[in-house]
């Protein structure tokens, strides 16, 4: 009784001291906390891969973190009073708890670049097409782009829009186009990028360059789909094997089981 008092008092008197203790900068403290505790799950590339690209999105990637353990760990310390649990089990849970939310939202960010990945992969070899068609109607690379970024959506037609408002802010254009290439982590945009950065400095034509990298394109979006089928197989044998087929064999075997046990009952 008195071990759930105490709790019950600490519980009161936590949101009172943050409420009455003004002259401590909370987000001063937190953000020295965040840079403390590192990032050794490489949590800020992903986000400036994904786009958020300022230190702003990765400090409340881990306020987000910290929010959703501290109001876990509350409920569970109300619980634990409730219930007039252990301190062991509490500091069992509370363990728990910040392992499993740390690992949730890690997980979730790599989930939605993975996402972000298979969207530009998927959407590659469409923009490529488009991008020769433009060229081969006349159209300058630049010119070409901004009808593309205009009309399209995605993750890479949204990189076309960063690179032409590079190039519109006065920054090169090959010079724009390998910024993008460095920042989208896929081969095929990387290998593309340099072919054409490569043929604009060199002055080799354009609509060349652009067939091969669609015709390719083409074809690795094709193995894709192949791979993908593939697994897809795969993973639809595993009900036939281990569910479809063991309720065949029962209904075939079945009759002959049961007349053997009334043969072997006369």
């Amino acid at each position: 009784m008195m071990r759930n008092s105490v709790l019950m008092t600490v519980l009161v008197l936590i949101p009172v001291f943050l409420l009455t203790t003004d002259n401590v900068s909370w987000e001063k403290l937190s953000l020295n906390y965040i840079g403390k505790i590192g990032d050794r799950t490489d949590a800020r590339n992903k986000l400036v891969e994904l786009g958020y690209s300022n230190e702003r999105s990765y400090e409340n990637f881990r306020y987000r973190q910290l929010i959703l353990i501290f109001l876990l760990l509350s409920l569970e310390l109300v619980t634990s009073i409730l219930l007039s649990l252990s301190v062991a089990s509490l500091l069992a849970m509370a363990a728990m708890s910040i392992i499993s939310i740390l690992y949730l939202t890690e997980q979730s960010l790599s989930r939605e670049l993975k996402r972000y990945r298979q969207s530009i992969e998927s959407d590659f070899p469409v923009i490529v097409e488009a991008l020769t068609l433009s060229l081969s109607a006349g159209e300058s690379p630049l010119t070409a782009m901004q009808r593309i970024s205009s009309r399209g959506q995605g993750p890479l037609v949204k990189e076309f829009s960063k690179v032409i408002d590079s190039v519109t802010g006065g920054e090169p254009f090959a010079s724009a186009l390998d910024s993008m290439g460095r920042r989208v982590k896929s081969m095929a945009v990387r290998r593309f990028v340099d072919s054409i950065v490569i043929a604009i400095t060199r002055g080799a034509p354009l609509i060349d360059v652009l067939h091969s990298h669609a015709r390719e394109a083409q074809d690795f979006q094709r193995n894709r789909v192949l791979s993908a089928a593939s697994k897809a197989e795969l993973s639809m044998m595993i009900p036939v094997v281990f569910l479809i087929l063991p309720i065949s064999i029962v209904f075939a075997l079945w009759p002959s089981l049961s007349n053997l046990n009334l043969f072997a009952q006369n």
